[in-house]
C-alpha cells in the first residue's frame, strides 16, 4: 500500500519538463489543509510586467482522480492572444504549468486563497514559451551556471513608489489630463481641511522626518508585515525624498527568479494593501512635476563556490577585477538595457540632471550621481556588490534583472574596462570636466532604437530570443511612443493656445 502510495506521489509530481517535485506537492497539501483554502489562484506575468491570474475552487487540485492527467502533470489552458505582447487570435491557446514552489497563502483576499505563479508553456511543442518573462530570467540564471561564470546571482532591488489620497485622469479626443493629490503634499499647506495640521514634507524634504511628518509609518509596517506572512524578507521601510507619500521598501537579496517573483508579490500587498485604507499606489516613474521621481536602485553580485566574486580587500572600493568588468558591461549596453529596465516613456522624465536621477554613465563609490555606484556601508566580503541606478519600478523585473546579467557577463567574458571611477559630484563639473561623458538615453524612443542596435550580448545562450526582442520594440513602439507622440499635450495649451 506505501509503495502504492509513493508511485502515486511520484507520478503526480511529473511534468513536462520534469522540474515539479513531490514534496512541493506535499507542502502545497499541507499549506491547504492548514489554512482551510478555498480558493487557488494562478498568476503569471505579461510581456510588459503586469501580473495576470484566474481562480479555481480547490477541489481542483486535491480532487484528483488520475494524476497522471491531472493539472499538476497537464497544466491548465487559457487564452494567449489576450495578454499583452504574446499570441496572435489564430494561436492563442496557451497552457499554464504551476510551479508549486511558490504557494503561498495569498495575502489580501479575504476568502482563503492559495497563490500560486505559473510557467507559460506551447501546448503543441509542450515546450516553455519564449515570450514568457519567467523563463527568460531562468535561462538567464541558467546561462551563468553553464558559462562556469558564477553559480548563483544575488538581486536586491530597492523599489519606491507613490503613495496618493486620490489619482484623476482623462484621455479622449478632446480632453487630456490628470491630478494626484496626498494630505502630504507641500501644495496643500493652505487648504481648508477642516482643521488643516500642517506637517506637510517640503519638496525634496521628505527624506526622512519621523511623525507626523511621515504620515505613512502604520500603513508602511503593516504593509512589511503582510510581505514577511508572504514569504518576502523584508530588511528596512522608510519615507523617501519627495513631498506626498514617497515611499521605499528594501527586500533582502535573493536569486534572480525567486527576487523578480517577490517583486511582483511586493507590488500586488502594496496596492492591495494601500486600497484598504481608502488610498492608491502607484510605481510610475515620475507621477509629480518638480520633485524627485522613483527609481529601482538594483544591487547585483556573483557568488561562486559560495564566495562573492565581486570582493577583492585590495580593489578599488573593494570590488574585484571581475566586478569590474561586469560594470563595463552595464556601462557600455546600458542604452539597450534601459530598454528593458526603464521601459515607459515616463522614465525619462525621471531620468534628467537633479533630484539624485542617475543618468551619467560612470561608477564610484558612494557617489549617488553616478549610473554604477559601489555601496561602502561594510567592508563584510558577504555584502560587497554594486549598484545600477538608472532601472525604475515600472520595468518587468524578469527582463530588467536579465538584460541587466546578460550585460554584465558580456563585460566579464570581453573583458570590458570601465575606465576610471570618477568620485567627484557629476553635477558640479565644470564644462571642461563634464564633456564627454556619456549620459543614459533622454528618451524611450532612443532606448529602443539602441535595443535594435545593441541586442547581440542578449541572444547568447538563447535567453533572450529574438522574437522577444523584436516584440518588444514593436510593442513600445506602437502602442506608447507613438501613442504618446500622436497626441496634445495639456502643456501645449499653456505653451501655445494663444498664438
Amino acid at each position: 500500500m506505501e509503495e502504492a502510495v509513493a508511485k502515486r506521489t511520484e507520478t503526480v509530481a511529473m511534468r513536462w519538463d520534469g522540474q515539479v517535485k513531490a514534496s512541493d506537492i506535499k507542502r502545497v497539501n499541507d499549506l491547504i489543509k492548514q489554512h482551510n483554502i478555498q480558493i487557488v489562484d494562478l498568476k503569471f506575468n505579461d510581456l510588459p510586467g503586469l501580473w495576470q491570474h484566474f481562480s479555481m475552487p480547490v477541489s481542483e487540485l486535491t480532487e484528483i482522480d488520475d494524476p497522471v492527467s491531472s493539472i499538476w502533470s497537464e497544466g491548465i489552458g487559457f487564452d494567449g492572444s489576450s495578454i499583452r505582447g504574446f499570441q496572435k487570435i489564430q494561436e492563442s491557446d496557451m497552457i499554464l504549468m504551476l510551479d508549486p514552489s511558490t504557494a503561498v497563502l495569498d495575502p489580501v483576499c479575504e476568502v482563503p486563497t492559495l497563490s500560486i505563479i505559473c510557467d507559460i508553456y506551447d501546448p503543441l511543442t509542450k515546450q516553455p514559451y519564449s515570450r514568457d518573462p519567467r523563463y527568460v530570467a531562468k535561462k538567464a540564471a541558467e546561462h551563468v551556471r553553464k558559462a562556469a561564470i558564477a553559480d548563483k546571482t544575488c538581486w536586491g532591488p530597492e523599489m519606491e513608489f507613490f503613495i496618493f489620497n486620490d489619482v484623476r485622469f482623462e484621455q479622449s479626443e478632446n480632453v487630456c489630463y490628470y491630478k494626484v493629490d496626498s494630505i502630504e503634499g507641500e501644495w496643500n499647506s493652505g487648504r481648508d481641511e477642516k482643521p488643516n495640521l500642517g506637517y506637510k514634507p517640503r519638496f525634496k524634504e521628505g527624506y526622512f522626518p519621523v511623525p507626523p511628518h511621515d504620515s505613512l509609518q502604520d500603513i508602511r509596517s503593516k504593509i512589511i508585515l503582510t510581505m514577511i506572512k508572504a514569504g518576502i524578507p523584508v530588511e528596512v521601510h522608510h519615507h523617501e525624498v519627495a513631498t506626498a507619500g514617497q515611499c521605499e521598501i528594501d527586500m533582502k537579496f535573493g536569486t534572480l527568479v525567486n527576487m523578480a517573483d517577490n517583486c511582483l508579490m511586493y507590488k500586488y500587498i502594496v496596492k492591495n494593501m494601500v486600497r484598504k485604507f481608502g488610498m492608491t499606489a502607484t510605481f510610475m516613474p515620475k507621477p509629480l512635476f518638480g520633485d524627485n521621481g522613483s527609481g529601482m536602485h538594483t544591487h547585483q553580485s556573483l557568488w561562486k563556490d559560495n564566495k562573492n566574486i565581486f570582493y577583492d580587500k585590495k580593489g578599488y572600493a573593494g570590488i574585484s577585477q571581475i566586478a569590474k568588468y561586469y560594470i563595463g558591461g552595464l556601462l557600455k549596453h546600458a542604452a539597450a538595457i534601459l530598454a528593458f529596465a526603464a521601459p515607459t516613456t515616463n522614465s525619462y522624465k525621471r531620468l534628467v540632471p537633479g533630484y539624485e536621477a542617475p543618468v551619467n554613465l560612470v561608477y564610484s563609490a558612494r557617489n549617488r550621481s553616478a549610473a554604477v555606484r559601489i555601496p561602502m556601508y561594510t567592508d563584510n566580503p558577504k555584502s560587497k556588490r554594486i549598484e545600477f541606478r538608472p532601472p525604475d519600478s515600472a520595468a518587468n523585473p524578469y527582463l530588467a534583472f536579465s538584460a541587466m546579467l546578460m550585460a554584465g557577463i558580456d563585460g566579464i567574458i570581453n573583458k570590458i574596462d570601465p575606465g576610471n571611477p570618477l568620485d567627484k559630484n557629476i553635477y558640479e563639473l565644470s564644462p571642461c570636466e563634464a564633456e564627454g561623458i556619456p549620459s543614459v538615453p533622454g528618451s524611450l524612443a532612443e532606448a529602443i532604437d539602441a535595443l535594435e542596435k545593441d541586442h547581440e550580448f542578449l541572444l547568447r545562450g538563447d535567453v533572450f530570443t529574438k522574437d522577444v526582442i523584436e516584440t518588444w520594440i514593436e510593442y513600445k513602439r506602437e502602442k506608447e511612443i507613438d501613442s504618446l507622440r500622436l497626441r496634445p499635450h495639456p502643456y501645449e495649451f499653456y505653451l501655445y493656445f494663444d498664438i
